[in-house]
């Protein structure tokens, strides 16, 4: 093998680097405000004034993020891939979570879309002042449906994240072999 072939798949490339990053502080502000803000009584203005459209906003702009995220990752001829040094259920669990993970990123999203579209008292899903389009016909029943699956399945991305830092952590801090830190390609 070329050494700079091996310096190439060494590391992410930068667009997924940071992407990763973007997507990392969209994720978490979002997790925050959902839960934050289910938390407020109704009777404060800003819940409906400021929280709804913003965790709106910000939710379809982390799904086009994990979109081009996505694009981009199959698209790349040669992207790292878990260390050798890993064990081989260590390498089985990253896969996996990884792949769970991208697609509640993708079906989150989309569950908090249906609920928006589906709720008869919804002003509908704005994106930073652009009202997009509902294509689900209001129906309060399936709204309480998508509410269910928003809430669960963010919930299950949450622990998948915090599984995910804390594999990284584990294998950059306690790992003894250094080729098993796996943070050091996405920094």
């Amino acid at each position: 093998m070329n050494p700079t072939d091996e310096q190439s798949t060494d590391r992410y490339p930068t667009s997924l680097r940071m992407l990763h990053w973007l997507r990392a502080a969209l994720v978490a502000g979002l997790l925050w405000a959902g839960w934050h803000m289910t938390g407020m009584p109704d009777e404060v203005a800003s819940k409906f004034e400021l929280y709804y459209p913003w965790h709106k906003s910000f939710g379809v702009l982390t799904f086009l993020v994990v979109l081009v995220q996505i694009a981009l990752r199959l698209h790349s001829p040669r992207l790292p891939q878990p260390p050798g040094t890993l064990a081989k259920h260590e390498r089985f669990v990253s896969r996996l979570a990884q792949r769970v993970m991208y697609a509640l990123l993708v079906i989150v999203p989309l569950m908090g879309y249906s609920m928006s579209s589906t709720y008869t008292m919804s002003d509908g899903v704005f994106f930073f002042g652009i009202n997009l389009p509902e294509l689900l016909a209001k129906n309060d029943d399936w709204f309480v449906v998508f509410q269910w699956l928003h809430k669960v399945l963010a919930y299950t991305l949450l622990g998948l994240i915090l599984l995910h830092i804390a594999g990284a952590l584990k294998h950059r801090f306690y790992d003894k072999d250094p080729r098993s830190d796996v943070l050091r390609r996405m920094l």
